[in-house]
C-alpha cells in the first residue's frame, strides 16, 4: 500500500466536554483549545512530539474510544480505503465527510477501531 502514517491524533469520545476541558487544562496544563464544526465544540490540543489529543463530546463505549486516527497527508482517502478494503479489512464507515475534511474508520484484527482523516484540500482520490 502506498500510505505511510506521517501523523496521528488519539480521539476520546466524551460524556461532558466541559468537564474535560477543565481536567486536561488544569491538571495537565495542555492548553487544550475549542474547536468550532461539531455540536457543541470539540477539543484539540498538541503534545511537544507532535500527537495530538482530540476530545468529543458524544456518545461512546468502551472499545470505540480512545481510537488512533491517521492523517492522510498526500490526499486520496477514497484510494486507500479502496485498498483496504481489497484486502479484507472490515470498513466500518466509508469516507464520510468529517469538520475540517473527510474520514473513514475500519477494524484491525483484534477489532479495534482505527481512523483516517484527511484535510478537504486535498483531492479524496489520486486516480484518474
Amino acid at each position: 500500500m502506498s500510505f505511510k502514517p506521517k501523523s496521528a491524533a488519539i480521539v476520546y469520545y466524551v460524556n461532558d466536554i466541559l468537564r474535560t476541558e477543565t481536567f486536561y487544562n488544569k491538571t495537565f496544563d495542555l492548553g487544550l483549545a475549542r474547536m468550532e464544526g461539531a455540536e457543541p465544540f470539540w477539543l484539540q490540543g498538541r503534545l511537544e512530539n507532535g500527537l495530538d489529543l482530540i476530545f468529543f463530546q458524544m456518545e461512546g463505549k468502551r472499545g470505540d474510544t480512545p481510537a488512533i486516527v491517521f492523517e492522510v497527508h498526500e490526499g486520496g482517502i477514497d484510494d486507500i480505503v479502496a485498498e483496504l478494503a481489497m484486502k479484507g479489512v472490515t470498513i466500518v464507515t466509508p469516507v464520510s465527510e468529517a469538520p475540517g475534511g473527510w474520514s473513514a474508520d475500519f477494524l484491525d484484527p483484534d477489532g479495534f477501531g482505527i481512523g483516517l482523516w484527511q484535510s478537504g484540500e486535498l483531492p479524496r482520490s489520486l486516480k484518474s
